[in-house]
């Protein structure tokens, strides 16, 4: 198969203002000088502007204010795009298990108004970023590709039925469609509501860190650049109407990042707090990631080395986090609901 060139092309990214796509635009361009990038984000809580303020004036970027549910806009930009990447989603597990309905809409509808105006347009390839947490979970041995969905969160099942919404139209429409299931992300521009930035930025400001149940459950750690990476390789070499799984093989117990975090930032243990279990908790996740080895990608960031980079960046970057604990009210208002008397 001829490899598909991102030079002089027009990429499309859905949710470009969130923790990964902020990440990738900024990848893209410093990978591709004469390679253009639409950015299509809503701005709803987790997209923040300033995730992409220095490259706000580079006239190979253009941010459009929108929502994915959107037709008459998705069509638009889709007739100016040689490829896609499609991130936009609700990704919180918690806040799923609060309300899903947004979830449903977003992750499930959104991408459907996407598929649709994929079949009329001219798309050389469009990457649907799925998740790891479709699977399931499982305590030994890792999920391939062609394992059965079992999602546990509302959350998960959104993700799962955007997942096989994507597939059916490469088996219905035959459209250009490649799925990617990736594991748990971190690094620089992440909302800290997620597991290590709250942890991070909670310690650096001597609260307590609220880790679930007995912290024991199992993540693979994927840095963000390295998923940024596959993510290249894939719009080039991927096959289209496949999935690939994209894990860094970095598995780790909550409690032992929670404890690496505050080590990292010199703060005692104490600060880790053990609290009533999420719902529905998955145990373990694990991929096994054979088919992207042999498209010729490997994670380059050690998760010890790549924590400390997010740790030190979240600590560098204080006036970014501190903009959204000290002023959003919506990181306000949920944060103090959904923790408020779990003990």
């Amino acid at each position: 198969m001829a490899e598909r060139s991102l030079a002089g092309k027009t990429i499309l990214v859905t949710g470009g203002a969130g923790f990964i796509g902020s990440n990738l635009i900024h990848f893209l361009l410093r990978t591709y000088p004469d390679c253009r990038i639409i950015n299509l984000d809503k701005l709803t809580y987790a997209g923040n502007p300033d995730n992409l303020k220095d490259i706000e004036q580079d006239p190979r970027y253009q941010f459009v204010l929108g929502d994915i549910r959107d037709r008459d806009t998705v069509v638009r930009l889709f007739e100016r795009a040689d490829m896609v990447v499609h991130l936009a989603a609700e990704t919180h597990v918690d806040r799923s298990i609060v309300d899903a309905g947004e979830f449903v809409l977003t992750d499930v509808y959104g991408s459907f108004i996407l598929l649709e105006a994929l079949r009329q347009a001219r798309i050389e390839v469009f990457l649907h970023v799925s998740t790891d947490e479709v699977y399931g979970s499982r305590d030994e041995g890792c999920f391939s590709e062609g394992d059965p969905l079992n999602p546990s969160s509302p959350y998960a099942a959104s993700k799962a039925g955007a997942d096989r919404l994507g597939y059916s139209y490469v088996v219905t429409y035959g459209l250009p469609i490649i799925i990617i299931r990736p594991s748990n992300n971190y690094g620089p521009y992440q909302y800290p509501e997620k597991f290590i930035p709250l942890f991070a930025t909670n310690a650096l400001e001597d609260k307590t860190l609220p880790l679930y149940g007995r912290g024991t459950n199992v993540r693979d750690w994927l840095f963000v650049e390295d998923h940024c990476r596959a993510i290249d390789l894939i719009l080039r070499r991927g096959v289209l109407g496949d999935v690939y799984n994209v894990g860094a093989n970095a598995e780790a117990q909550n409690i032992e990042v929670a404890e690496r975090i505050v080590d990292i930032l010199g703060k005692p243990k104490e600060l880790i707090v053990l609290v009533q279990d999420r719902l529905g908790h998955d145990r373990r996740y694990a991929l096994d990631c054979t088919k992207l080895h042999d498209l010729g990608w490997r994670p380059e960031q050690p998760f010890a080395a790549g924590l400390e980079k997010t740790v030190a960046w979240y600590r560098d970057n204080r006036e970014w986090w501190h903009k959204i604990k000290d002023q959003s009210e919506e990181f306000k208002r949920f944060h103090e609901s959904y923790y408020k008397g779990r003990k």
